[in-house]
């Protein structure tokens, strides 16, 4: 009996991915295990493998394919003298073969599928056959796909379709500027008097798409505020000096980031209110300081955790945010390693920022933000002197950490920073 494979939900915040290469063809054998093609998700490219065996009759979604929504079948596997299941027409995906042996309606391209889903009353909207293309020009357009007149193979809409539509442009085939909760959707350029041509536009990838998503819900949905603090890390630098000096022939080279995530994973477990997130059945108090730290790479930013920061030393921090970094920025890294997590870190301070305020990285209470260490005059003691100093910002969820908690926890990392020797207690 023929089998669907379909795309994979490989985090459970996937909504879809992009087929980057398939590791078999039409005619291959398989066997549970073997890695059959790698799928791009918004954080990191994984393999993904067969769970039954058979033969790979068919491959619905080409190598290079975007936008495929997840459970969309993406190829057909038939066992020992099973029927095989045709490659659908170019651009077409097969649907589901319903029980009773009835020949399934074809769908479009997972990455432009048609809206068929039911509409009030039980009615079903017109399946809409369009190109990815096409349909993401209409999409930030504003233009509505089933007033559109499909010049393409079998009537497809192509993107020399939109571009006439939107020649045109008449009030039938333009979206109401309003999304589900009334707030008003995004303009195109052209609506906010950019004249087209005059811009090259990047199509988003499902990272770009999924950041944009996520920040947008968080800075919005999520009552939050910062605290700013200086400090002093004279101290700071001195010992990191010396534990790289004394340990060079052991490999260990400790950095500033390193001594502030043990710093902020002490802290707190210090401030324990502050290692916190909000649920809707209550406060959750963590038992442990996992400590998401932000990694730049191309496309955007992910942060990557180091689980149980508090039981850990700095060589083993330092080892295994290098890793980390190394993973995210080859798009290697697990779901395991990047979901999850109490509190984000996220240092600039090499880039030359000096203060900034990070929106937060639900469902984590707090945020850090911390900007570059630079030489200041300061009073020390009635007096003046020059010293390092280095500006730090945490925003908070206020549903969590109020302003007391987030105070408390700030003192316990500056306590940390300004004696670096605390930390070995």
């Amino acid at each position: 009996m023929p089998i669907q494979i379909t795309m994979p939900a490989l985090s459970p915040t996937m909504e879809e991915g992009n087929l980057v290469k398939w590791h078999v063809k039409v005619g291959d054998r398989v066997e549970p295990g073997q890695v059959i093609a790698e799928i791009e998700t918004d954080k990191a490219t994984m393999e993904v493998e067969a769970v039954d065996e058979g033969v790979i009759s068919a491959l619905l979604v080409p190598e290079g394919a975007q936008g495929v929504k997840v459970n969309t079948p993406i190829a057909v596997l038939v066992g020992e003298g099973g029927a095989a299941i045709p490659p659908p027409p170019a651009g077409e995906v097969a649907a589901k073969r319903p029980e009773g042996g009835a020949t399934p309606s074809p769908l479009s391209h997972p990455a432009a599928r048609s809206d068929s889903s039911p509409a009030s009353g039980g009615a079903k909207r017109e399946r809409v056959f369009a190109s990815p293309l096409a349909r993401r020009i209409a999409q930030q357009s504003g233009l509505e796909l089933n007033l559109i007149s499909g010049s393409g193979p079998h009537g497809r809409i192509v993107k020399r379709d939109i571009e006439a539509a939107l020649e045109k442009r008449p009030l039938a085939i333009t979206r109401s500027l309003t999304i589900a909760n009334g707030a008003p959707a995004h303009k195109s350029l052209e609506q906010m008097g950019v004249p087209a041509g005059s811009y090259d536009l990047v199509p988003l990838d499902l990272m770009r798409k999924t950041i944009a998503k996520r920040m947008t819900e968080s800075f919005r949905d999520v009552p939050h505020f910062p605290l700013s603090i200086e400090l002093d890390i004279d101290a700071l630098l001195k010992a990191r000096a010396e534990i790289n000096k004394r340990f060079a022939d052991k490999g260990v080279k400790i950095s500033v980031n390193d001594l502030c995530i043990k710093a902020s994973a002490l802290a707190l477990k210090l401030a324990p209110e502050s290692n916190a997130s909000y649920t809707p059945d209550g406060i959750a108090l963590h038992h442990h300081a996992d400590i998401a730290v932000a990694v730049s790479i191309p496309g955007g930013l992910i942060a990557p955790i180091v689980w149980q920061a508090e039981t850990k030393g700095l060589a083993q921090i330092s080892h295994e945010m290098a890793d980390l970094a190394a993973r995210a920025r080859a798009k290697k890294l697990k779901p395991q390693d990047y979901q999850g997590g109490t509190f984000t870190l996220s240092n600039m301070g090499m880039l030359g920022i000096k203060s900034f305020a990070s929106i937060l990285n639900e469902p984590h209470g707090m945020i850090m933000s911390i900007g570059a260490g630079e030489k200041r005059a300061i009073v020390k003691h009635d007096a003046l002197a020059i010293a390092t100093m280095m500006n730090v910002t945490v925003t908070c969820d206020h549903r969590v950490v109020d302003g007391a908690i987030g105070a408390a926890f700030l003192k316990a990392f500056k306590g940390f920073i300004e004696d670096p020797m605390a930390m070995l207690l």
